[in-house]
């Protein structure tokens, strides 16, 4: 392991240690929650929901059957220089076996199936295997950890098709559930492994992603602090390719607000995020060092339609992890070279989740969005399917 990838989780455990924690932009419980269609019940912080393991404390030597199954649907439709226009259309499935040994101690292993429509091959076929132990408010997670949406980042910071693009992280996680420190994800994703005389770098991204609570429980306003961490970095030893290091870092903290209003299923929303980029690496080779960008969401939740207007204003802003659109240099097919030191969207998102049964939910988003430096409006539009359910198939003695 680099000493650099060591300084990386160092700075994440005295981040924990440190600082309170962050929830998700967006109500993202349908792709995160166990039961994707349940009643939500009174609202609260959005972000990953309660481990299957805290919700049911499964008995020592129950076996079960789960599926998970995700259809998705997002077309892009962009004509800029710096995200491609393309459509996302395909689906996935994970069966696995659940045992748990103990109470605390849940095992599950399966298989990842991924299917693009318009193709006729699997696009991916991948062994899953996680091992969960839960205490209290407590999860260590090691093997498949809870991916992508789970970390409940900003945009800016996590790509949200991620959830689509890169369905599953391997690695090592710590979550933690409580009252005033709401959510607390610290997690380590090993991308790419690397062996002796390999002709490729290792690759590896991790973060911290946290949110505390403000207010007391029970008032109509919640005052929520979130900070969130990202890095990636590039590297090896034992490769036969002189390529340098990279180490990249990328922050956001700010101010959300909720409140509730009295005898209605009405809520408003406000977030405010400032958002950093740092490149730590000992040879540069993108073309900012450094770069920032200011976040701003206000959102209308009611019970049709959840409606969000979001400001976007970045300078020199990079995140290898984070949104095409929301990059100061281009990641389209056409134009690899471009960039624009200053971007400045505005975003519209029209969400709605529809709940089929507890075990399923069909979400539907339209997100137009406006660029102030082009004068050029483009949008996209999704849909999503997901259902997961378990089986209780008896006792192992």
């Amino acid at each position: 392991m680099k000493p650099v990838f060591s300084t990386l989780i160092l700075t994440a455990l005295a981040a924990l240690a440190a600082s309170p924690a962050a929830h998700a932009q967006l109500d993202n419980r349908a792709f995160t929650a166990d039961a994707p269609g349940a009643p939500r019940g009174k609202p609260g912080i959005l972000g990953p929901a309660q481990p299957l393991a805290a919700a049911e404390t499964p008995a020592a030597g129950e076996l079960r059957l789960s599926l998970r199954a995700f259809t998705f649907f997002k077309d892009n439709e962009y004509f800029n220089a710096i995200a491609d226009g393309y459509t996302l259309f395909g689906t996935q499935l994970n069966p696995q076996l659940a045992y748990n040994p103990t109470a605390n101690l849940r095992l599950e292993g399966g298989v990842l199936l991924w299917k693009d429509f318009g193709t006729a091959r699997l696009r991916q076929v991948r062994p899953t295997f996680r091992a969960t132990y839960t205490k209290g408010p407590h999860e260590i997670t090691l093997g498949n950890i809870r991916p992508h949406l789970n970390h409940g980042y900003i945009e800016p910071l996590f790509n949200f098709e991620r959830v689509m693009l890169r369905p599953l992280e391997e690695g090592l996680q710590y979550r933690y559930h409580g009252t005033r420190l709401a959510l607390l994800d610290v997690w380590v994703d090993w991308q790419r492994q690397q062996y002796r005389f390999s002709n490729f770098q290792e690759e590896i991204a991790g973060g911290l992603s946290a949110t505390v609570r403000l207010t007391p429980e029970g008032s109509p306003l919640l005052l929520t602090l979130p900070v969130q961490f990202t890095a990636t970095h590039r590297g090896g030893q034992i490769d036969t390719i002189d390529r340098p290091l990279q180490t990249l870092f990328n922050g956001a903290t700010g101010l959300e607000a909720r409140y509730q209003l009295p005898g209605r299923p009405t809520a408003l929303r406000l977030q405010a995020y400032g958002v950093g980029f740092y490149d730590k690496s000992f040879t540069y080779e993108l073309p900012y060092k450094r770069g920032a960008g200011l976040y701003l969401n206000a959102t209308a939740e009611t019970r049709y339609l959840n409606v969000m207007l979001s400001y976007w204003q970045g300078q020199q802003f990079l995140s290898p992890l984070g949104g095409d659109l929301y990059q100061s240099a281009s990641r389209t097919v056409a134009n690899p070279g471009y960039v624009e030191p200053h971007r400045r969207l505005l975003f519209l998102r029209l969400l709605r989740d529809f709940p089929l049964g507890d075990a399923a939910a069909l979400t539907v988003r339209a997100e137009p969005v406006y660029d102030f430096q082009q004068k050029t409006t483009d949008f996209s539009f999704g849909v999503y399917l997901n259902f997961r359910q378990e089986w209780l198939l008896g006792k192992v003695k």
